[in-house]
């Protein structure tokens, strides 16, 4: 079974690779691109299990882009991980198609809906470790399925996460 697809929309260069690395270490595969024009283009050329959108772009918004996405993929799950907070932007969202809407930078409120829409596709994964180079140091992560939705992650020197 091939690691679900996600295509993760974002302006911010920073963030679409802390997203990148999170979404990777759980084996996704992440396409991120910086404007809506871009995506469009791979949403059209392009099958992905999920659409996680920001709402401020520089070419269109967001909202015009999940509009644009649900003419012609009305089943695909999109997300809004955005700072537009006010409960006009999360209707705007939801008006457009999205099926999830989490204010940055709720990133536990990110992990509940990307397992709510796409964890299910995301194949089973025994123990392993990972080696990072973060500024030059080494660092091991290992981790493990701990149930069918739920991964546990620990970090040398004893710092556990759970996703």
């Amino acid at each position: 079974m091939p690691n679900p697809r996600v295509l993760y929309v974002d302006d911010d260069a920073d963030s679409r690779e802390m997203l990148r690395a999170l979404l990777r270490s759980v084996r996704m595969d992440v396409t991120a691109v910086g404007t809506a024009t871009r995506a469009l283009s791979l949403a059209q050329a392009s099958g992905f299990e999920l659409y996680l959108l920001d709402a401020w772009l520089p070419d269109f918004s967001g909202f015009e882009l999940c509009r644009r996405v649900r003419t012609f993929d009305t089943y695909t799950p999109i997300l809004f991980y955005s700072g537009a907070a006010f409960p006009e932007d999360k209707n705007r969202g939801m008006e457009a198609g999205a099926c999830g809407y989490v204010v940055k930078p709720d990133i536990d409120g990110l992990v509940r809906s990307i397992k709510q829409f796409a964890l299910p596709f995301v194949p089973p994964i025994a123990t392993n470790t990972l080696n990072t180079n973060s500024a030059g140091e080494q660092s091991t992560l290992r981790r493990q399925r701990v149930d069918e939705m739920t991964l546990a992650f620990t970090y040398m020197g004893g710092v556990t996460g759970v996703f």
